[in-house]
């Protein structure tokens, strides 16, 4: 008789998932399972409900019914400072920084986790290099480019299982975009789950492993990157 072989839990599992801003649900009822490795692009128009997503996964969002486990583990109602701990990092939209602290200054609020400064800034900086030179510097005069990579710097140096990207595009040239996802992938390649928001999708859809898409509140496709650009053209970008 053979041994059954012992499937590995997906990093997330969403089941009859639902949220609510008061009396408005905006999520309704999400089953979606997101694999361990590699990227899941989550895309859609605004308004789909895909902040909201990420926001209620991280735990700063209530659940209003259904399930959410995380590597096997039900973390339905868990605080966002519980979740951190078993490596889930929320990289907000927007320009998730400090401005009125230094480049270090907003490096050091991650040595709650126990590293020292020295330690976190000698990792950061190898792969940031151009963070490192101005170190001292307040994080509200770089450019928005640059604000963008501290911030992603400073969820790297968390050493996430689980990172859930909200736009880490918005704003930014196409160059730059391009250097951060290339930060993302090298992340991903150290084994960090990746779950990437984005409403422009074809700089996320070339180094996705799989994905979905959200319209008003709800899952409305599954599937490989192939099979998301035709959802996609079908669904809300108005090709035939």
């Amino acid at each position: 008789m053979t041994a059954p072989v012992d499937t590995p839990a997906p990093m997330l599992q969403l089941t009859g998932l639902c949220a609510s801003y008061g009396a408005i649900e905006v999520l309704h009822g999400i089953d979606l399972t997101v694999p361990k490795g590699g990227l899941f692009a989550m895309l859609g128009p605004n308004g789909a409900g895909k902040s909201t997503l990420l926001r209620v996964i991280a735990g700063l969002h209530a659940v209003g019914a259904g399930t959410i486990a995380i590597d096997g583990r039900a973390v339905s109602g868990s605080q966002p400072y519980v979740l951190a701990r078993h490596g889930v990092c929320l990289l907000p939209e927007g320009r998730g920084v400090f401005p009125n602290l230094t480049i270090a200054d907003n490096l050091r609020l991650v040595t709650h986790l126990g590293a020292s400064l020295s330690d976190i800034e000698a990792r950061v900086y190898e792969t940031f290099p151009g963070l490192g030179s101005r170190r001292r510097q307040l994080a509200g005069t770089l450019s928005g480019g640059e604000q963008q990579m501290l911030a992603l710097a400073r969820a790297v140096a968390t050493e996430p299982s689980f990172l859930l990207l909200d736009e880490l595009s918005t704003g930014l040239a196409p160059r730059v975009v391009e250097t951060l996802y290339a930060h993302v992938v090298a992340l991903m390649a150290n084994g960090t789950t990746v779950l990437a928001v984005e409403q422009f999708a074809r700089t996320v859809l070339e180094i996705a492993h799989a994905g979905a898409v959200m319209v008003t509140g709800r899952v409305v496709a599954t599937g490989t990157p192939a099979d998301l650009h035709d959802a996609l053209a079908g669904l809300y970008l108005g090709a035939g």
